[in-house]
């Protein structure tokens, strides 16, 4: 089966990306179940119910996130409610929401995808090797096909993710840093790994912010709002080829799609 994995939607350049570019890709590469990194799609910091389910209407089958999940507060109860949207894991107990689901595929087949979040340079939260190797038990109980974004800053602590879930997941896929890596490759025992799916959003930024912000924050270290950019939008992430009998990842591409303007 194909799965497609975008990378961080970043406000709303990024829903346009998503309302723009996404049915077509579906289309093109013959996807079969889509997740999308929505931590950042309400002004370039959280997201909301509203626009969650506006993502999830468009093509989306699952929204994961990472550390500004909370960043709205209407999204917290929602967590309960919408079983479509995961927060990290391996946040404490009693957390709102969950960090893993099984969903079922339009051809009909299981998909389970685990929601981690890092440490090293970002909340001392419960260890996401343990807590993942845990959730991964329980989730191959309904289905082998295993899809993990490990939302973390360090590229070390990516891959090393990778390599401990090698064989255990069909794929482990960095997010949060925005920027696309070109190391996508399968695993001795057949994961599907990459640093960072990228961003969806205006590439015209640093990271999706406006770049005069950007500058000025680091320039004088004054705390000046972010402002989500608005040119030059993309939709960045991969299509990954799994084997639905075994769960094994056959082929991992990265895609960069432009939106094209009227």
């Amino acid at each position: 089966m194909r799965i497609l994995f975008i990378g961080d939607i970043v406000g709303k350049a990024g829903r346009q990306a998503i309302a723009g570019i996404l049915a077509r890709v579906i289309k093109d590469y013959g996807i079969e179940f889509t997740i999308a990194n929505g931590e950042n799609a309400a002004g370039g910091m959280g997201i909301t119910p509203v626009i969650a389910i506006e993502i999830l209407d468009q093509g989306v089958d699952v929204l994961t996130s990472g550390n500004h999940i909370w960043a709205k507060k209407e999204i917290i109860p929602f967590l309960n409610e919408e079983s479509r949207i995961l927060r990290p894991a391996n946040y404490p107990e009693g957390v709102p929401g969950q960090g893993t689901g099984v969903y079922e595929s339009s051809s009909g087949q299981k998909v389970g995808v685990l929601n981690l979040e890092g440490r090293v340079f970002m909340r001392h939260l419960d260890c996401p090797f343990r807590v993942g190797e845990r959730k991964i038990e329980i989730l191959r109980s309904e289905t082998n096909i295993l899809v993990v974004d490990f939302h973390a800053e360090a590229t070390s602590e990516k891959m090393a993710m990778g390599w401990f879930l090698n064989g255990k997941v069909s794929a482990v896929l960095g997010t949060h840093t925005h920027i696309q890596t070109s190391d996508e490759k399968i695993l001795s025992e057949g994961t599907a790994y990459i640093t960072d799916v990228g961003m969806t959003g205006p590439l015209d930024s640093v990271i999706g912010i406006r770049k005069e912000i950007a500058l000025e924050r680091l320039l004088t270290q004054v705390p000046w709002k972010f402002d989500v950019a608005t040119e030059k939008i993309e939709l960045q992430g991969v299509v990954i080829e799994i084997d639905s009998k075994t769960g094994k990842s056959q082929n991992i591409q990265r895609i960069k799609v432009p939106l094209k303007k009227n």
